[in-house]
């Protein structure tokens, strides 16, 4: 019977090991290596130990100040506006008679799957100085002459917000949805029997029950907010004048676009991590079970 189990345990462990080495030589490693860059300077291949320059220079650096502004604002308007809506849409989508609910579903969940780069592209596209939203608003005589949407710094943001909002609603729909649908009918029920008009039943029964979805579908949101890259560089470039430049985006400047300096590049990759972590902990705390 020993013998049995010790080799059941061994042939767990050979299905197991390969898997886990792999997840420590691409994922842990290259953050403990990342880690130990940030506290380095240099150019090229040559490097060396600088202590926390790198961490003092983030501090002083007006250029990461801009980039987070701009993040923080994408994530503070664009997250709530669009779980709000995924939300929205995921009730709606929910009502049992509610005719072509396939298509509909289909229809929103569609841009997820659509390459960033294709739908970024489309988006420029759209809001172009000769693109198809400027003519059909200079048809219909709202404008009298083209918006340069994407050269004005508050327009170019709008429209990153917005091609974001498009692209995610439909996929934190799909868990709003699923989770919908685990709600026992009977508790709508005894709403309308007590008089609760749907939008009282929205806000009293069905937010309150999809509160660990909603924080789910916020902290993700968050963290992929915050590591925006496709957008702000297909669609503006991060301009105009540096506008709409995301950390992501300067990350990838420092490493590629400028002078490459990989050791300030870990250090600003890091600052992600650390406000990640930080959002993510007050979501925890603010939404969470309370015991």
């Amino acid at each position: 019977m020993g013998g049995k189990l010790n080799k059941s345990n061994l042939m767990g462990w050979q299905f197991v090991l390969l898997p886990s080495a792999i997840i420590v030589l691409f994922s842990f490693y290259p953050m403990i290596q990342s880690l130990l860059l940030s506290f380095q300077s240099g150019k090229g291949a040559v490097y060396h130990y600088s202590g926390l320059d790198n961490y003092t220079r983030l501090l002083a650096d007006p250029m990461f100040r801009q980039a987070v502004r701009n993040t923080v604002l994408y994530l503070i308007v664009q997250v709530p506006v669009m779980l709000f809506v995924a939300l929205v849409i995921a009730y709606f989508l929910n009502i049992p008679n509610l005719r072509f609910k396939g298509f509909y579903r289909t229809a929103i969940f569609l841009p997820c799957v659509t390459s960033l780069v294709s739908y970024a592209v489309l988006f420029k596209g759209i809001f172009a100085l000769d693109g198809i939203l400027n003519r059909m608003l200079m048809s219909l005589h709202i404008i009298r002459e083209p918006v340069a949407w994407l050269m004005d710094p508050l327009w170019a943001k709008v429209v990153i917000i917005v091609a974001i909002t498009w692209r995610w609603t439909g996929y934190n729909m799909i868990f709003y949805l699923s989770a919908m649908q685990n709600i026992d009918s009977s508790v709508y029920e005894a709403a309308s029997i007590d008089g609760a008009s749907k939008t009282r039943q929205f806000f009293s029964i069905t937010v309150p029950m999809l509160r660990p979805i909603i924080l789910f579908t916020a902290i993700i949101s968050t963290n992929g907010t915050l590591q925006l890259f496709d957008e702000a560089v297909n669609i503006t470039n991060g301009g105009p004048g540096n506008s709409t430049m995301t950390i992501s985006q300067y990350i990838y400047n420092l490493s590629f676009v400028y002078t490459p300096n990989f050791g300030y590049a870990a250090t600003v990759s890091y600052a992600i991590v650390v406000m990640v972590a930080i959002l993510a902990f007050f979501q925890l705390k603010v939404g969470g079970e309370k015991k």
